[in-house]
């Protein structure tokens, strides 16, 4: 790492000169950064339930806590990152409804209902992953933890709780008792929604108040043994004690999808400020989901995609996350092909501009820095971040090494691949992800093509799409170079 202390003079003595702004939803409002014991920061992710393959609106999380990581480590703290593993315990249901999502899992792959194959089916996954975090160019985590391998921490959570009398028990389980708990809800985003099934619930299972959450799933045949009987823990209770034991009962960041914030995360605030009676987390930080073709992504509607699907097709990693940091990491993203597409032209056209600066560096300029520092310093803005990159790029007065060297340091934040070494940066300059084009094609394709060009143009993305789908029905499928658009015979 020598390198980067030399060009960037990333010792954390350095003084920080701008001030970090995050949003912080707890507050609902964009506050500056001050971490409990600087430079430190603690930081917890929730993780995958690795009972499936991650899909690519679940890894815009782990881009977005990665770009906010590295965020932080551009000001010169030094992040302390949990990404646990669910294995056991969340439910098909987030508000302890259904059957347990790797049990379901193991009837799936027709496996025997015991700890040892669901222990097998969450490495399976959990493996996946992690290599698709590795393509994704998202720095490793300092751990982590899985859920079925910290049972004791969590058993001990819960007897803390029922000793404070913020428990009670009922046939299946375990519930905290929310009523006890005045302050329930800080984090908001309680909808009408999520109030109904809250209450469909109670009345099914018997809870005291249509808000109290399972601690401890009773389950005779498959768990683990407890004060309470054999089963398993619920869903909230692990990311409390596993974010407890590796960051301490108070630290600095909590993230997550905006689809944790009514039930997942206010339940993680009730149980862990009952337990210690001191705050949980400064902040809490969420991304906004993406919708794929303008519907929202879902297993049930069978319209996920995955990053092997988005390799398949011939996309290199990078265009994925160089397409989610074109997006504020709060704003809906809809993702298409066509928008991949454009992302993967663009980071190529990027990448062979950089490569033309020679191998040279010079000095960092000082106002691009400054503007980039200030734009991600303003709750990561990440697409005034891009956009400056393409700004620079074009900017004739920088000299060739003083542009390499400020755009290895913006490469530091953003983390699209700006390294001769990258191997899919060898392989997106070499042409490694294009197929054999087809020369000849019937003529109503080569007008659909064209009328495909005209609304990319256009930047009218959804009528781009659509004319795609129209021409892969013909047989052939388009990809998009800087030379202009390729058929190739599917």
């Amino acid at each position: 790492m020598g390198i980067f202390t030399s060009l960037f003079n990333t010792s954390n003595t350095k003084e920080r000169a701008l001030p970090l702004f995050l949003y912080n939803t707890l507050g609902r409002k964009r506050e500056e950064f001050l971490p409990i014991a600087p430079p430190k920061v603690g930081m917890y992710s929730c993780g995958p339930t690795v009972y499936d393959v991650a899909h690519i609106g679940n890894l815009r999380a782990y881009i977005f806590a990665d770009t906010l990581r590295r965020t932080l480590e551009y000001n010169n703290f030094e992040v302390t990152h949990i990404i646990n593993i669910t294995d056991v315990g969340h439910l098909t249901g987030d508000a302890d409804g259904g059957e347990d999502k790797m049990t379901a899992a193991l009837k799936r792959e027709k496996l025997p209902k015991t700890l040892v194959a669901m222990a097998q089916i969450g490495e399976q996954y959990t493996k996946i992953f992690k290599e698709d975090l590795e393509k994704l160019n998202i720095k490793t985590p300092k751990a982590f933890p899985k859920a079925s391998e910290h049972i004791a921490e969590q058993i001990a959570f819960i007897k803390t709780l029922e000793e404070k009398g913020y428990t009670y028990e009922l046939p299946d389980g375990v519930y905290f008792d929310t009523q006890k708990f005045p302050a329930y809800g800080a984090l908001g985003g309680i909808s009408k929604e999520v109030e109904d099934e809250l209450t469909r619930l109670k009345e099914q299972i018997g809870k005291h108040s249509n808000r109290d959450f399972a601690l401890w799933k009773k389950d005779k045949k498959l768990g683990w043994e407890s004060p309470w009987g054999m089963g398993f823990p619920g869903w909230h209770i692990e990311c409390s004690a596993m974010s407890m034991k590796y960051l301490g009962k108070h630290f600095d960041i909590h993230t997550g999808g905006s689809d944790h914030i009514a039930i997942h995360h206010n339940n993680e605030i009730a149980q862990s400020e009952a337990a210690t009676s001191k705050p949980f987390v400064n902040y809490w930080m969420h991304n906004s989901f993406i919708t794929i073709d303008g519907q929202k992504v879902s297993k049930s509607i069978g319209n996920t995609i995955t990053l092997k699907q988005v390799t398949d097709k011939g996309f290199p990693p990078f265009a994925l996350r160089y397409l989610f940091l074109t997006a504020h990491y709060r704003s809906q993203l809809n993702f298409t092909w066509d928008a991949l597409s454009g992302a993967h032209t663009a980071l190529v056209k990027l990448h062979k501009a950089f490569l033309e600066l020679g191998n040279s560096n010079g000095t960092i300029n000082a106002d691009y820095q400054k503007r980039f520092h200030t734009f991600i310093n303003d709750d990561i803005g990440t697409p005034q971040a891009i956009a400056l990159v393409w700004e620079l790029m074009d900017d004739k007065t920088i000299e060739a090494d003083d542009k390499r060297v400020t755009l290895l340091d913006i490469n530091r934040v953003l983390g699209i691949g700006l390294y001769e070494s990258y191997e899919q940066m060898k392989k997106m300059l070499s042409g490694e992800t294009k197929k054999v084009a087809v020369t000849e094609a019937p003529k109503e394709v080569q007008e659909l093509l064209e009328k495909r060009e005209e609304a990319r143009r256009e930047k009218d993305w959804e009528e781009a799409d659509s004319l795609r789908h129209k021409i892969a029905e013909k047989g052939f499928e388009v990809s998009d170079t800087e030379k202009g658009p390729e058929l190739h015979k599917q």
